[in-house]
């Protein structure tokens, strides 16, 4: 998939990512599975989910694929848009867990501060970067989505990454998978699939 494929894609079903209108118009919401790659054929990806369970999730032939790249912290300016999974502190100040920085053809994908099911008690933040300073912990950023902002540190260590080109053959067993499905468990589709490339799993 080349580069002008991805930021289609990113742009058109972001809604399945997470927005919370997405509700409004399918019964259910989507359904994250995050796990490995254990098997997979023309018609159907088997993934173990990090909890042990092993999922069947049904791909077409022309499954869009993406992959994540690694890229600096420093790299991260004001007027980026980035969708970031955060844990509260002990002091209720949001802290990231992981940071996709989003494409400009993406921008306003998956707009605002919502639950997200990365970690126990997640949320996630997809807004523009207001302002970007070093701080204590790693660097501290606000941001800011329609009807609101947030304050954000992200600390040095979190992963840090960027959409990359990736192609159906790259859906390999062993390979880490984050995927966004619809349907019941007794008959995922999938919507969105990125895959571990490069020695870089998506952390989302």
């Amino acid at each position: 998939m080349n580069i002008k494929t991805i930021l289609s894609v990113l742009a058109t079903s972001a809604a399945f990512l997470a927005t919370p209108g997405f509700t409004q118009i399918q019964p259910k919401p989507p359904v994250r599975i995050r796990g490995e790659i254990v098997a997979v054929d023309a018609t159907t990806l088997t993934v173990r989910h990090q909890s042990g369970e092993v999922v069947n999730i049904a791909i077409k032939p022309d499954q869009a694929v993406s992959a994540v790249k690694n890229v600096a912290l420093a790299d991260i300016k004001p007027g980026s848009y980035i969708g970031t999974a955060t844990k509260p502190s002990p002091d209720g100040k949001l802290v990231a867990v992981e940071v996709l920085v989003l494409p400009e053809a993406a921008r306003g994908s998956g707009d605002g501060h919502y639950a997200w099911d990365l970690i126990p008690g997640g949320m996630m933040t997809n807004a523009n970067v207001d302002t970007v300073m070093s701080g204590v912990n790693g660097r501290d950023m606000k941001l800011s989505y329609k009807g609101g902002s947030k304050d954000v540190t992200v600390p040095e260590n979190v992963p840090v990454v960027t959409p990359a080109p990736a192609e159906r053959a790259d859906l390999l067993v062993g390979k880490k998978v984050f995927v966004v499905a619809d349907g019941e468990p007794s008959n995922f589709r999938a919507v969105r699939i990125f895959v571990e490339k490069d020695g870089v799993a998506p952390p989302m």
